[in-house]
């Protein structure tokens, strides 16, 4: 274990030991560097791990809460997977991803950047399927963060609560081999790439090839061409 997961594992058993419930803020910075004898770059770095695997989440000039992110109204946002299935899931993604992977380009920071990093990094490193799955939604989400944009943000948490309450997880499992672990590795790096170099087109076009990627390597035989012409041509007609 490195330095910087072992401070994140420290870090972690210190919320798991305050037995806190779930958006329970957590005290301010300076008395967890205190109780945790760390300094503040140490804590800021495990707080962005814990954050990436969805154990915590901020609010600028509210603080560090326990948990996810609340949604208004999840019942109802959970309650849409029966309504719909891995098909449409992946046609929403395909409408709302490339365009928030084109707005990063510009809008995200350096440590969106490396957040986006560390989640690809760690997806590729998973030796087990549900830690595959928690890195990779983690990255997409990373991506959808460095928009800076709350109401795509708030739309992305609401498609991505519905993807994992649908079968989407059981299809992934059945359909995750090592020849698309490698090619979803590539793709990540290239929609990393263009937003490093700020390529709005590019950054997009990335997103849309891994997207259209997954879906058939998912869907198989129910991966129609027609279907992602319908899309990408209402895209461009908007």
């Amino acid at each position: 274990m490195n330095p910087q997961d072992h401070v994140a594992a420290h870090l972690a058993s210190y919320i798991e030991n305050q037995a806190l419930p779930p958006q329970s803020k957590l005290p301010p910075e300076r008395r967890l560097c205190e109780e945790l004898k760390i300094s503040r770059g140490e804590l800021r770095k495990a707080l962005s791990l814990l954050e990436a695997e969805g154990k915590i989440w901020r609010h600028v000039g509210r603080g560090t809460f326990i948990g996810t992110r609340p949604l208004d109204r999840m019942d109802e946002i959970t309650a849409l997977s029966t309504h719909t299935n891995p098909a449409e899931v992946m046609q929403a993604r395909l409408l709302l991803e490339p365009g928030l992977a084109r707005i990063a380009a510009i809008q995200s920071t350096a440590a969106d950047i490396e957040r986006m990093r560390l989640c690809s990094k760690r997806k590729d490193a998973a030796v087990d399927w549900h830690t595959y799955e928690r890195w990779d939604g983690a990255f997409h989400q990373a991506v959808a963060k460095g928009a800076h944009n709350m109401l795509l943000l708030t739309l992305f948490n609401a498609l991505n609560t519905v993807r994992e309450a649908t079968e989407w997880g059981r299809l992934r499992k059945s359909r995750l081999t090592d020849a698309h672990r490698q090619r979803s590795g590539k793709q990540h790096l290239a929609i990393i790439d263009a937003i490093i170099a700020r390529d709005m087109e590019q950054a997009e076009t990335a997103m849309r090839d891994h997207l259209h990627s997954v879906h058939k390597a998912l869907l198989g035989s129910n991966y129609e061409a027609d279907e992602v012409v319908a899309i990408d041509d209402a895209i461009e007609t908007g």
